[in-house]
């Protein structure tokens, strides 16, 4: 099966979780340290399914949760203090990726367990990491942009612009690396490619305003590592009125995405329900609590793990990935100006 296809295949993320039945663990302190607030998932997604699933598993554990806001100094601090409150595993999704290698070097020296969620630590191995398979993710979403300007009869030779991630992410480097196999294995160059400092998406609207300026019309496409940054890059298009918007990627199917994709404006998004994810961090911490080793289904960066596959969303599926499914339902989504052509996609 092509990486494709297995990228379209979400059914398999249920089937390769690891087995959620309670597990009989002692009453402990759990730490969930996420990393910023510039996207919603964290307080909508990962913690309540973070939060569920620990109490399903482990009824008498303490949980805490903590949201650095993309600072650095702060996460250490909330990191600290977790551990001085007697954290036996902590949960981090790290801010910069090579500074959370210190963090992770004093919790063990401590006996603490930490998952690193998301993004990884390449520095320094954390004792498990839970993920979805983020260079897939790039490949994915920039191999169905290729595909569709192909589709289009876009010429050979035709530009595309580039928005990374976060340069302090490790997380945002295997999406580029991603990205970049799909696009070097082209017929299309990439005009031009942004590192988007903490994933913020009025930074990646002013670069992507900038480069509407320097290239114009010889932007056939924008590759985004993820919704906030694609949806920068289409304010930036119309902004300029630029007509039609050419084709954005994106990736975390926010409401936001969904609704852009709906109307047109952003091609495509990956689905991963951050509730996956965050059961499996729960089931290693719960392991982990019973004085057991966690299995792991392959290793990253020398660590343990488990990387799940998402699924590449477009209109033409979206009412089967995101919808039929129960992700999101069309009173979420299909409000105001998207409820027409909601209809028009047989959503509602």
């Amino acid at each position: 099966m092509s990486k494709i296809r297995q990228l379209a295949t979400v059914s398999a993320l249920a089937a390769s979780c690891i087995a959620g039945q309670a597990m009989a663990a002692p009453a402990a302190t759990v730490a969930f340290l996420m990393p910023d607030q510039a996207s919603t998932r964290y307080e909508e997604h990962d913690f309540p399914g973070f939060k569920a699933a620990m109490t399903k598993l482990c009824a008498q554990c303490k949980v805490i949760y903590q949201n650095a806001n993309a600072d650095v100094a702060l996460q250490q601090q909330q990191f600290n203090s977790v551990i001085a409150q007697g954290a036996k595993v902590v949960v981090l999704d790290p801010v910069d990726s090579a500074a959370a290698a210190a963090l992770v070097e004093i919790a063990q020296s401590q006996g603490v367990k930490v998952i690193a969620y998301d993004r990884p630590i390449p520095a320094k191995a954390a004792n498990y990491y839970v993920s979805f398979d983020n260079e897939g993710i790039g490949y994915a979403i920039a191999q169905s942009l290729v595909k569709h300007l192909e589709a289009k009869g876009v010429p050979a030779g035709a530009g595309v612009l580039q928005i990374n991630g976060s340069p302090t992410d490790a997380a945002a480097g295997l999406i580029r690396d991603g990205i970049d196999r799909a696009l070097d294995g082209s017929k299309y160059k990439t005009l031009s490619e942004f590192d988007t400092p903490d994933w913020a998406p009025p930074k990646a609207q002013e670069w992507a305003a900038g480069q509407i300026t320097r290239f114009g019309k010889q932007i056939m496409g924008i590759v985004a590592a993820n919704d906030g940054t694609g949806g920068g890059a289409i304010a930036a298009l119309k902004a300029a009125g630029v007509k039609p918007v050419p084709p954005v990627t994106g990736n975390d199917a926010t409401i936001a995405a969904l609704q852009l994709i709906i109307s047109g404006d952003q091609y495509n998004t990956i689905s991963k329900p951050s509730e996956i994810v965050a059961k499996a961090a729960a089931e290693v911490a719960v392991t982990f609590l019973n004085g057991k080793t966690p299995k792991a289904k392959t290793t990253l960066y020398n660590t343990p793990s488990e990387l799940f596959v998402p699924a590449v969303v477009t209109q033409k599926n979206i009412k089967a990935e995101i919808f039929d499914k129960g992700i999101q339902t069309p009173a979420q989504v299909c409000t105001g100006e998207y409820a027409k052509p909601c209809k028009a996609l047989g959503i509602m």
